[in-house]
Parts: C-alpha cells; structure tokens; sequence
C-alpha cells in the first residue's frame, strides 16, 4: 500500500513514499523532487554474530545512465565498476549512519542507494543520506535516527539550501550536512578563503533544515515502520573487569606515558599480552571454543583500560599520551626539491606523519576526463593519494585505491582547488601526487601540506599557501575537551574527527565525522578557533622553508604558450580530417591543443619548435598585406596560373602574366608543385581572395 509524506524544498514537493517499490527489502523508500527520484533499500540480516568486533554495515550508492536519458560509454554499453562520485557519495552516507546503532547490534546491514532519474537543475548527493535515513527508520533495523542532509552554499552573500550546479559553481562556501534534530553529525565541503564565523553560520543555516527533515521522516515512518530487532544487551563483565583492574590497568598506563608510536605500542602490548597469557593458564581447562571466546572478552576489556587511560590523563591532567599539551602541535620538518628528476617535490613531516608530494605539469591532453549521468566533464587540477602499508609498519596485500584514500585525497583536492590560478594565466593541467611515507595521524592533511608546497616547487603560481590541521574531541558528560593535531591513538579512542584546511585569509576545506550522536556550535567554535591557530603556525613553517612560488619553472617541465583564435576559425586550423594541425605538429615537433574555446596550448621543451609553432599558426590567421612580399609554396597548377600558398592555409593566384617578364605559353615549363618562391600581393577582392606576382617580387 502507497504512504508518502510530502514536504517542500526550494518550493517544490519533496516526497517520502513507500510501500510500492522493492516490497522485499527491510525498508524501502523513494524520495521524489521534480525529476530527482532516488531509491534507497535497507536490510538486515535477522541474526548477528555477537563475537564480531565492528558492525557490519555496507553502504552503495549508485547512478543508473539511464537516469539521465544516457547510454554509458565504451565497448561494454552497461555500469561498470563504481566512479569516484559514486565512491565519495557513499562515504558522504556512511559517515552520519553508522554511528546511529546499538553498540551490541551485531546484524548485517546492507543499504542500497540508487540515482534513478536525473535533474540536471537539481544537485542530487545528500539527499542519499535522507532516503536511507528514512529507509533505515521504517525497517527493522535498530536505527538511532532520523538523520537529515543537505547542502548548503553561499553565493554572492547568501545562503542557499539544496543549490543547483550552477549555484555552486558561483559559491564562495559550498557544504554537504548530516544531523540529528539535536546536532550535526557529518560535515564534507570546500570554501574560498571562508571566515570561521561564516562557516559557523553556515552550518547553523543547514541544521535548521536538517531539524525539519527529520521531523518530517518522523511523520514518514510513524505508520509504516515495522517491529525493530532488538539487539543484545550489553553483556556483564564487571567481575572479570575488576580482576584485569587490579592486575594490568597501573601497567597500562604506565606504558602509555612511553613515547614514539611504537615503543608505546610495544610496551602496552608487553602488559597486555602478560595478562593474556596468565588468563590462558586460567582457562586451560576449558574447552578450545569458550577458552577462545573468554580471551576475546579479556583483549577488548583490555582495550577499554588503553581508552580510559588515554581519556582520563587528557581530562585530569590536561596532557596527553605522547606528552603534548591539548594545543600544541607536534614537531615538523620540511623538505622542497627533494626528487631531481621531477617538476615540484615536497617531504612534510610532522610528528610520525609523513607526506611525499610530487607536482606534475602537462598539457590539455593530460586532463581528467568522467563520465557520469551528468555527461563528460574534466579537470585541470586532480590530486591522488596513496597509502601503502608499510607506512604503518604492516605487511599486506597490494590492490587499488580504496574508498579511504579515494575520500583523502579528493579531501586534499578540494582543499586546494580554489586556490589553483586559472587557464588563462597559467595553462597546465597540474597533477599531484601524495605518497604516504608515514602514518600516525592525520595524513591527508600533511597531503594538503606536501602537496601545496610541491606545487610552489614546481612555479605553479598559487594564489595563497594552504595548509591543513586535524582536531580531535574527548568527551565526558558536559566535559569536554578539543585536541589539536590528534594522532592515530587519538583519533581512534576519541569522539570526533574535524580536519580544516586553508590560507591565512580563511578555511579552504573542512571535513568532520563524530563517533557521538552530535557535536555542539560550542565544541564546533572552540575546535575552529584551535585549528586557525594550528594553521597559520604550520604555514610560518612552511613560508620559513619556501615564501612563495617559484619564478621560473623546473627545467623537467614542458613550457606552454597559448595563442588566441576565432572559435569560428578553429576548423581551419584543424583542417580536413585533422590535416592541417598535423602538418604543423610534424614541422615544429611541438604538442598542440585547441579548445572549444579557441585556445591553442603549445607544449614543448624546445624554445625553437615553440617558435616554429607560433609562426606557423599565427601565419594562418594573419591578414595578408598589400604589396608585401611573402616566401610562397606552390600548391597547384592550372592552365591561367598557380596557386601558391604564402601563410599556413592561405593562398593566393599568380596568373599567368605574372609569372615572368617573359610570355609564357605553359605555367608547367616555369613551376612545379611543391616549389618554393617568392610573390607579391598585388591584389586582395572584397571576398578576400588574393591575387599574387612573383615577377614583381623579384
């Protein structure tokens, strides 16, 4: 049976409906906006595995071609593997859910999230989050929502909620959301050197929507949701916890007061593993299957001890396990044209975290092409991020990007993207490249950092230096308490993760997830204000290393000039079949690119092909001149004369009687083609045709 509910966004239907569609799956629902229809389908398995240390929850977005009225391209003429959007959409989904669940709730639960029909007037992403939300609410699933998204930007001074591509394109802020009716969740956005209090009264603007929407999916689900799982409780371990208290928790923390990720790792694994190994002696008697299941109680009670020890020293003593203060930042170092052979190289390290950017220039045909129902789009700027294992001191198999370093690194893109200079003034395609060396804490931005800094390596005129800062927040009750520059242990037992990047002149990119149900304006104030301060220190330190761009660029790079034409004219210089731009390639040697917009790049290492380039492109969209004398080329032969090229596809006629002082019967006993000669203009009609001398050029 159909049920909807119907609410309005930008003053058009925003319909919840159920009950039609996908009746099998635990919750289902579309969500309808002009031609924006967006399914999402929820299930759970209906039995968990209760010794599983995480919850198994699976998020997938994906966009059907046929949504936009497309047909994929390719040989196979079907969706393939997921795109980055479609990647970085479900992670934009993930993030506010999966905190919503019972510690103990241990079902698998797969959510599908499907674009079915596309609005190009209508940016679609975050209304993912409020399809699933609204699906996870009326099925059985044990969800802790609603959870509400949308987007937020700015332009021209105002906010607009849920803005069109074209808005954003105009945007100064632009933000995806996720909240409760209490509290944001999940921020993911890009600014153009934003204040902190704009982005603070962006966020407010986007959680008043976010309180609606919830409360609309409230209404949703309050008569069609069916009977909820209960999870398990929470099992009571006091008894044994008391034992391993009075046993190992003095020698917990004494390890975590050892310094260097490592060490301390080893001391607290020493402590660990000595109470493991007295509990095994304890249980030997015990069958295989329960002695296992014991031990695995003691390990994660063991676990809980490192997380008070850590959470308790941050609270009472306002220190934390590597010995810093709540603001302080750890030490950094810095390193520019480290690699010789390429165009712009950086080392950035800070603390245990260390970034290896690598910059790269190239042509228009360097570009990053997509294609997604939105059409064929592509980039000038992209940046990749990996993270091999041995950066954490692990051993394990080596495959592809996955969803975290996909998410870091358009994280570190968009963190410098506006700060890019545009085609115009600097006509490369700039590809950078984060190798992550070393990990504990925050490596995407030590990428922002490296990456930014290989770039002014390699003479890309930036417009401003950007760097970026990882907060951390610990909670207690009303207590709480922001880190800055968390480290991998901090991230890990902490609340929130909140990452800010940007100038000295205002936020670039701003990232923030929480493991709690919501984080206040209060906390969001206090962790903005600690990473402006983090932000401009980093930035001294990479000013003191290299203050601005380099002037000239590295002798590896291929130099690029560009040449304006006529968009009207861009065929002549193509020529027949692409004949034309060959020739001039083959002459000069050089890489040639037009666009639709009548920019020709020229790219070469050569200063004399990037010469012999110019010229002869210039040459063809020159004006001939009356009576100039030009170095010609025959191109053919008629009975009345010949036509000789005098400028790259432009010709003129030498008739007969201006071949030579002389009669001549047969323009084939003077001329061959292909023979160069020198003409005169002696004529040029309204249409432009010319009329050329040789015997007057001589």
């Amino acid at each position: 049976m159909l049920h909807k509910e119907t609410t309005k966004v930008r003053g058009s239907d925003y319909v919840f409906e159920t009950g039609v569609w996908a009746k099998q799956a635990g919750g289902s629902v579309l969500i309808r906006w002009g031609k924006l229809v967006v399914m999402a389908n929820a299930t759970s398995a209906k039995s968990g595995n209760e010794d599983l240390d995480f919850f198994p929850l699976t998020i997938e977005y994906r966009e059907k071609f046929y949504a936009a009225g497309r047909i994929p391209g390719g040989f196979i003429k079907r969706e393939a593997r997921p795109t980055e959007r479609e990647i970085l959409n479900s992670r934009l989904c993930d993030r506010p859910l999966r905190p919503l669940f019972p510690e103990t709730f241990k079902n698998e639960t797969q959510i599908f999230v499907t674009l079915l029909s596309s609005d190009g007037k209508l940016s679609g992403d975050v209304h993912t989050i409020n399809a699933a939300s609204a699906a996870l609410m009326i099925s059985p699933a044990p969800f802790q929502g609603p959870v509400g998204g949308v987007r937020v930007a700015r332009v021209n001074g105002e906010f607009i909620l849920f803005p069109t591509p074209e808005e954003i394109k105009l945007a100064d802020i632009n933000l995806a959301l996720a909240g409760t009716e209490s509290a944001v969740t999940m921020i993911e956005g890009n600014s153009d050197n934003a204040s902190e209090e704009d982005m603070l009264e962006a966020l407010r603007v986007g959680h008043e929507e976010i309180k609606r929407l919830c409360q609309v999916q409230k209404q949703f689900a309050a008569n069609v949701a069916k009977e909820k799982i209960q999870p398990s409780p929470k099992p009571d371990h006091s008894e044994l916890e008391k034992e391993l208290r009075a046993l190992v928790f003095d020698k917990i923390k004494a390890a975590n007061a050892v310094s260097g990720k490592h060490a301390r790792q080893s001391a607290i694994d020493e402590a660990c593993d000595m109470a493991v190994t007295e509990y095994k002696n304890k249980l030997a008697s015990e069958d295989d299957a329960v002695r296992e299941k014991k031990l695995k109680i003691v390990k994660h009670l063991l676990e809980e001890f490192e997380v008070e020890v850590v959470r308790d020293q941050i609270f009472n003593e306002g220190k934390r396990a590597d010995g810093r203060k709540l603001d302080e930042i750890r030490d950094i170092s810095i390193e520019v044209g480290v690699l010789p052979g390429v165009h712009g190289s950086a080392l950035f390290t800070r603390g245990e975290t260390q970034s290896l950017g690598v910059a790269t220039l190239g042509t228009d045909s360097d570009s990053q092409s997509s294609d997604d129902v939105e059409g064929m789009t592509s980039s000038r700027f992209y940046l990749h991020y990996n993270f091999p294992p041995y950066s954490v001191g692990e051993v394990r198999r080596l495959s592809g990007p996955g969803r975290r370093e996909i998410g870091h690194g358009k994280l570190a893109e968009n963190a410098l993207v506006s700060q890019m200079p545009n085609a115009e003034k600097f006509p490369y395609v700039v590809r950078v490249v984060s190798e992550i060396l070393e990990s504990n804490g925050s490596s995407s931005m030590a990428t922002v950092c490296s990456g930014c800094l290989a770039m002014m390596d390699a003479g890309v005129p930036f417009r401003n230096p950007v760097a970026g800062i990882a907060m951390g927040l610990i909670t207690e009750g009303d207590k709480f308490a922001v880190l800055t520059d968390i480290a991998g242990l901090e991230d890990h037992f902490g609340d929130m993760d909140f990452k800010v990047a940007g100038s000295e002149k205002g936020i670039t990119a701003f990232q923030m997830d929480t493991k709690v149900q919501g984080i206040s304006f209060e906390v969001m104030a206090q962790a903005l204000k600690q990473a402006k301060d983090a932000r401009l220190h980093i930035l001294n330190k990479m000013k003191a290393v290299i203050e601005k761009p380099r002037e000239e660029l590295s002798e590896n790079a291929p130099r690029i000039s560009t040449i304006q034409i006529d968009r009207e004219r861009i065929g002549e210089l193509i020529g027949p079949g692409g004949k034309n731009i060959r020739a001039i390639i083959e002459k000069s040697k050089a890489e040639i690119n037009v666009n639709d917009d009548g920019i020709v790049t020229i790219a070469t290492n050569n200063k004399e092909s990037a010469e012999i380039a110019r010229n002869l492109i210039e040459g063809q969209f020159a004006d001939a001149e009356m009576n100039a004398v030009y170095d010609g080329t025959v191109k053919r032969i008629a009975d009345f004369g010949a036509f000789i090229e005098i400028m790259p596809g432009r010709e003129g006629l030498c008739h007969i009687s201006k071949i030579s002082d002389h009669r001549v019967n047969n323009v084939r006993d003077e001329l061959k083609e292909g023979q160069e000669v020198k003409v005169k203009v002696i004529g040029i009609d309204r249409q432009g045709k010319i009329a050329l001398s040789i015997k007057d050029a001589n």
